[in-house]
Parts: structure tokens; sequence; C-alpha cells
């Protein structure tokens, strides 16, 4: 079951957290990985645990946001692997140099950064394979988000819940388009995921626990998990939707 054995899939942001776990997940349930990050020494090292599981993985380093770097990573990587991506993974999603501050105080250059990663990187990378699913009458788009982009929250993150809101208003209309060709589109909206630990302070961390029923931080192989399931063949019903993944701490 959620054998994805013969697929090839494209996770973006992939070099660490919940990036990485998606790709180590999707590389042990049968699929050959293309591991993209910024940085080419974060691609390198996931993709290199992935081979040393026994699976197969190709780093593939590039900016998400540049449409025409997207298409040449992503050929180069078919290229090696020997077939076309029909899984996507569009989770990048935290720009580097954001600027985190109220939206009184960011200029319209600062809007630009979150807009132009979660929205056009992953339109970018849609993009690019789109057609080939299409014409092979079988796809899987997960486009990761966060419970940010429908609930209002005074954490100065007003841009990137913005990005967030956009791509999933264009996940449901790209659902309602491709689902013809046997091809899904979905949304998994994430809450509070282990990285923090690395951002925030102890109490900081407490309180946040405090508003999470399970009462703990979202693991990366357990987002892997949800999104192998996302990108069988056993999931092959469910398409334009948004799957809350939060541990119960967001309702709407």
């Amino acid at each position: 079951m959620f054998d994805l054995t013969g697929h090839i899939a494209f996770v973006s942001g992939a070099g660490q957290s919940v990036g990485e776990g998606i790709a180590k997940v999707l590389g042990r349930q049968g699929a050959a990985v293309i591991v993209n990050d910024l940085h080419g020494d974060r691609a390198e090292k996931v993709a290199a645990s992935i081979l040393e599981e026994g699976n197969r993985a190709v780093a593939a380093a590039f900016d998400v946001t540049d449409h025409d770097a997207t298409l040449r990573g992503i050929r180069a990587a078919e290229a090696e692997l020997g077939g076309p991506v029909d899984i996507v993974v569009n989770n990048a999603g935290v720009a580097e140099g954001r600027i985190i501050k109220p939206f009184r105080e960011l200029s319209p250059e600062d809007w630009r950064a979150p807009i132009d990663l979660n929205i056009f990187g992953a339109m970018n990378c849609i993009k690019v394979v789109l057609d080939g699913m299409c014409d092979a009458g079988w796809g899987r788009i997960v486009q990761i988000s966060s419970g940010s982009a429908r609930t209002g929250q005074n954490i100065n993150q007003t841009m990137y819940a913005t990005g967030k809101s956009g791509i999933e208003g264009f996940i449901r209309h790209l659902a309602a388009e491709t689902g013809q060709w046997g091809v899904t589109a979905n949304i998994v909206a994430l809450g509070h995921q282990k990285n923090l630990e690395d951002k925030m302070s102890a109490d900081m961390i407490d309180a946040i626990l405090k508003t999470i029923p399970i009462g703990r931080l979202g693991d990366p192989i357990e987002v892997g998990a949800f999104c192998a399931y996302l990108a069988s063949d056993e999931a092959g019903g469910i398409t334009g939707q948004t799957l809350d993944f939060n541990g119960g701490s967001q309702t709407r």
C-alpha cells in the first residue's frame, strides 16, 4: 500500500527540516527523489542519505523562483533518473532574508520575496512538469502550506500568509482543471513543526505546546508519510482539498 515504485518525485526546499523528511519518506516508499534546495550542500547531504538507505535520489540545487533555472534543473535531474517527474511536493516556503515586521513597517520592496517563493516558485515547479503528467494520465501535486493562510495571527507574518493564501487558491483551481487527466492537487496546511526548537527559547516552545492538543510539535517524517499517501494511487479520489496537519491546534 502507498507504493511509489516507478515514480519520480520532485521536492522543493528538501535540504532540511520538513522537506528532508518528505524526501526521505518518498524514497523509502519507492520513488526516485529529486532533492531540491537553494543550497547545494544541503541538497547533496539529503540525497546522499537517501542513497545510503538503498533508494534513488539526485540533488538539484536551484532557485525555484527562477523559471528558467527550474526548467533546466528539473530536466537535468529527469535525464539522470531516466524519466519524467510525476509527483511534485512544493515545500519551499520560507524566503531567505525575509523581514519579520508588522505590515505597516514593511516597504513594497519587502513584500516580494515571500510572494515570489510561495506563489511563483510553486507555480514554476508545477508548470515545468504538468504537461507530462496530463499526457501520461497520472500525476500528484502536493502543496505544503500553513494554518497562517486562513487564520489571522498577530505574529508579523502578513506577507508569508499572503503567499500561502494565494497558492492555496491556485491549487484549488488547478485541481478542477486537471482532474480529468488523472492529476490530483492537494494542500497540506502545517501547524508548528520541530524546526521551531532551533529558533525559539524553551519558554516560547512551552507556550506553543499548551495550544496543541497532542502536546508536541510536528515531526517531518509524519508529514512525509502524509505526503506519500497523497502521492499514491490510493489517494486518487482526493483532490482540491486543504488538509490540516497541526496536532489539532487550529480550527476554522
